[in-house]
C-alpha cells in the first residue's frame, strides 16, 4: 500500500515543521504533497526548501487544494492532513490494518487537542470521537484517508468553501465501509480558543444545522471567519 498525504496550506508557517515532521515519523514511506493556495507569510517559502516535500500550487479553498494534490499523488491511499495536525505514531500499521479489508474505502482517526485547557476541549474530542464511531461520519480535521480509486470514483472533494469533507465522506460511504482509527491526531484548538469552545460549537451546529436544510455553502461560509494570519497583499 503506497500513501499519498495531501497538505493544503495558506498562511501556515508556524503549524508547518510540526505538521511535516509528523508525517516523516509516522508515515516514512509516504509521499508528501503540499499545496499551498498564495500564502504571504512564509509557508510557500519554507515548503520550497523542504526535503521531501512535493509543491503544488492551487487556488485558494480545501476543495480545489486537496483535489489538486490527490492529482498529483502517485499513492493508491490518499491521506488528507490538515496543516494544524500532527499524524501519531503506528499510523502506517494503523492504516494497513483498516485497509486489508477490501470492504472498506477509507476512514479516519481519533483527535485530542494539543492544548489541555479548558477541560471543554477534551469532552469536545470526545464527542467527536463517538460521533465518528456511531454515525461513521467526520470532517477534514480528523485526517481523512481515502483509497484513491474510490476518490476518483466519487469524483473527489466538490468545490464548495465548507462541508466538501463532510461529501466526500458522504460520497464515498457508499463504495465501502468507512472506519475509524483509534489513534489520536494532535488537532490546534486555535479556533476554539479564539472564539470560545461553546460559542464555536454553537455556530457549527447552526451552520451544520443550515447545510441540511439547504442552504448554498457558499452562504453559509460568511459566517465562518478564517482564523489563520491575514498578511500584508492577502485578502
Amino acid at each position: 500500500m503506497n500513501v499519498s498525504v495531501v497538505i493544503p496550506v495558506w498562511n501556515e508557517r508556524p503549524n508547518l515543521p510540526a505538521c511535516v515532521a509528523s508525517v516523516r515519523a509516522a508515515l516514512p514511506a509516504a509521499e508528501i504533497i503540499a499545496v499551498d493556495a498564495g500564502s504571504s507569510d512564509g509557508s510557500r517559502a519554507w515548503l520550497a526548501a523542504a526535503p521531501g516535500v512535493r509543491l503544488v500550487d492551487a487556488p485558494r479553498g480545501k476543495g480545489p487544494q486537496q483535489n489538486a494534490g490527490a492529482a498529483a499523488a502517485g499513492g493508491d491511499v490518499l491521506l488528507f492532513l490538515h496543516a494544524d495536525c500532527e499524524l501519531p505514531a503506528g499510523s502506517a500499521k494503523g492504516l494497513d490494518g483498516a485497509l486489508a479489508d477490501p470492504k472498506a474505502a477509507g476512514g479516519c482517526f481519533d483527535v485530542r487537542f494539543a492544548e489541555r485547557r479548558p477541560w471543554s476541549l477534551r469532552a469536545l474530542a470526545l464527542g467527536m470521537n463517538v460521533r465518528a464511531r456511531i454515525l461513521r461520519r467526520a470532517y477534514g480535521d480528523q485526517a481523512l484517508f481515502v483509497r484513491r480509486a474510490v476518490f476518483e470514483r466519487v469524483g473527489g472533494f466538490p468545490d464548495w468553501p465548507l462541508f466538501e469533507d463532510y461529501e466526500l465522506v458522504r460520497r464515498f460511504k457508499r463504495h465501502g465501509r468507512f472506519q475509524v482509527l483509534p489513534l489520536p491526531i494532535t488537532l490546534s484548538a486555535r479556533r476554539f480558543l479564539k472564539y470560545g469552545v461553546w460559542r464555536t460549537l454553537a455556530l457549527v451546529f447552526v451552520l451544520q444545522l443550515g447545510f441540511y436544510l439547504g442552504i448554498s455553502p457558499r452562504r453559509l461560509k460568511r459566517w465562518f471567519v478564517d482564523v489563520r494570519p491575514r498578511t500584508a497583499g492577502t485578502t
